[in-house]
């Protein structure tokens, strides 16, 4: 048992290694293989629109632009690029069926196949199609191009050799990640040897061989001291731990956790943490409790219903034979109470966790304003005028964040209430955008956060105005406060067909895990919590947000990755 759970502790700390070797494009080479090969094809705006966006990494422009030139474009050369872009633009953006298709549009004759290969080959890694990416690399090293920092051949032989890892090929794998080894350890990419030594320890770690594995990981974890990459240098050490712990050395183990610990992110005070982790364990208890005495007194009063339901039918079956009828009715109507009951006991039961919460919250807010304006009368005396000013942004941060959750409790409760008026118009997508992001401007320069609208000036959607304003509000507001300083929110668009387009509110913050996003894209679900952070929700604005969407015909989804970042993706109707 203990050597099954060492190895899948190895495993999962080296997944991004393991699934995916990829080198992404440094030195510009492919940009000016394309630039040199292209230079005929000026006259065609569109196209070199497309290029220059491309060359820029402007994966939504790109694409936008790639598609007019081949609407307009009769040269099959120009046409091949473009699939190039717009495939190489879907793959940036994660959607790989769509890159995979463009990929294969392109015909054989194009001058940079051998790149075509290779991408075709890294979206089928991406698929978990491991035989056609195999398939793949291999054309992709029958047509090597030297001295390309783009197009490597060690590279092509690690996927090569991680493909045929999740075959479970054990020895094909191994020879092709010693080729790869032998050509990188030329190369000066530190990081990229650190991760092939990596993939070689859980080759052998996943074939039992401690003995040959050990040594790569001690390789790797030497090498990450030489590196300046914060994710390298933890999994690194926390791989040595894991390690350390399979040969029983607990204290060595230690130290390496204890190195792991000081490249993760620290929380500001860890008394505190452990306070509100002692305050939600006592709530979940309490909540708990709570839950076992509602269901205590259910199954009491379903035992009665059941008992004088038995009883009842029997006297009726008794006296006469019409009595059935008069006891099939009773029946029903005494399932028609209950679901109402347990409707209603729904409904309160989130009524109740409504009002603790908010409640809790208010109050929150108004002892931190009480305790601030306690310090800016202390810091008026003083006349310390920048302390002065930091107080009132403060209070300002509090007021506002009050301000959002009595606005969308008032719209919660006109929703649940039926009272809300919706009045769908064509409104013009752009500028609503660019009203929410100067309302929140203030916030954005708090955290020196970039702000983006990515989204095309041509998109009117079919919509209740002050309904999307809200759900923009609450997504930025959001988005904002689960971010970092110095990270960067982007508001984009795609229109998915004739009739609906497709909002992305991306943000670059602590995102979120699985569960987390299965209990906010729950009906009715108010609590919610990302993560390890202390920011803790009533989940009542994303709640609104989703009946709001729903209300105007458009749906909403959740994609999120810890520490990465998270996707809010709206779709809703344009305007015919």
């Amino acid at each position: 048992m203990l050597k099954i759970k060492f190895f899948i502790n190895i495993v999962f700390l080296c997944l991004p290694s393991l699934f995916f070797c990829q080198v992404k494009p440094t030195a510009n080479t492919l940009n000016r293989i394309i630039e040199e090969k292209t230079n005929g094809f000026k006259k065609e705006i569109d196209f070199e629109k497309a290029k220059s966006f491309f060359t820029k990494k402007d994966w939504d422009s790109t694409l936008t632009y790639s598609i007019r030139a081949l609407s307009i474009t009769k040269n099959k050369e120009t046409a091949n690029y473009c699939h190039f872009f717009r495939g190489y633009s879907f793959r940036e953006k994660r959607l790989f069926k769509q890159a995979q298709k463009e990929m294969l549009l392109i015909s054989r004759s194009f001058k940079l196949y051998p790149f075509v290969n290779k991408n075709l080959g890294q979206i089928c890694l991406e698929l978990k199609d491991f035989k056609k990416a195999i398939y793949y690399f291999n054309e992709a090293e029958k047509t090597p191009i030297p001295n390309n920092k783009d197009y490597k051949t060690s590279i092509i032989y690690e996927n090569l050799g991680i493909c045929y890892l999740h075959l479970n090929s054990f020895k094909i794998s191994e020879s092709f990640f010693f080729k790869s080894l032998k050509l990188k350890e030329k190369e000066e990419d530190l990081l990229s040897l650190i991760g092939l030594y990596t993939n070689i320890a859980n080759l052998y770690y996943m074939q039992y061989k401690d003995d040959q594995a050990i040594p790569y990981f001690e390789k790797a974890y030497a090498m990450s001291k030489f590196v300046n990459h914060f994710e390298t240098k933890k999994n690194a050490a926390q791989n040595m731990a894991a390690v350390e712990e399979n040969r029983k050395n607990y204290k060595k183990a230690l130290e390496y956790r204890k190195e792991c610990e000081q490249w993760k992110d620290s929380l500001s005070n860890q008394n505190k943490i452990w306070a509100v982790a002692d305050f939600e364990k006592k709530f979940a208890v309490a909540q708990k409790q709570k839950e076992i005495k509602v269901l205590k007194v259910e199954n009491k009063l379903k035992n009665t219903q059941r008992n004088t339901l038995f009883f009842s039918s029997i006297g009726l079956l008794l006296i006469l034979t019409g009595g059935v009828y008069l006891y099939a009715q009773k029946v029903k109507n005494g399932k028609t109470i209950l679901r109402q009951k347990n409707k209603l006991d729904e409904l309160n039961a989130t009524k109740d966790q409504l009002f603790s919460i908010v409640s809790h919250d208010l109050r929150s807010s108004v002892n931190a304003l009480k305790n601030s304006n306690s310090k800016l009368s202390a810091t008026l005396e003083t006349k310390n005028y920048d302390e002065l000013n930091h107080l009132i942004i403060q209070n300002s941060s509090i007021a506002n964040g009050t301000y959002s959750l009595l606005d969308n409790l008032l719209h919660w409760a006109l929703l649940q209430t039926k009272q809300l008026y919706f009045n769908k118009e064509s409104i013009h997508l752009y500028s609503v955008i660019q009203q929410i992001e100067y309302n929140y401007k203030p916030l954005l320069l708090d955290k020196s956060i970039t702000f983006e609208n990515s989204v095309s000036k041509n998109i009117f959607l079919f919509v209740d105005l002050d309904s999307l304003k809200i759900v923009f509000r609450n997504l930025l507001d959001n988005a904002i406060k689960f971010s970092n300083k110095n990270g960067q929110i982007t508001f984009s668009a795609n229109e998915i067909d004739s009739d609906f387009c497709q909002v992305i509110i991306q943000d670059t913050g602590i995102g979120m895990n699985e569960n987390t996003i299965k209990e906010l894209l729950y009906e009715g679900e108010l609590l919610a919590k990302k993560g390890n952070s202390e920011i803790i929700g009533t989940g009542l604005g994303l709640q609104l947000c989703k009946q709001m969407v729903k209300k105007n015909s458009g749906t909403f989804d959740i994609e999120s990755e810890l520490n990465k970042g998270t996707k809010m993706i709206l779709t809703f109707p344009k305007t015919k």
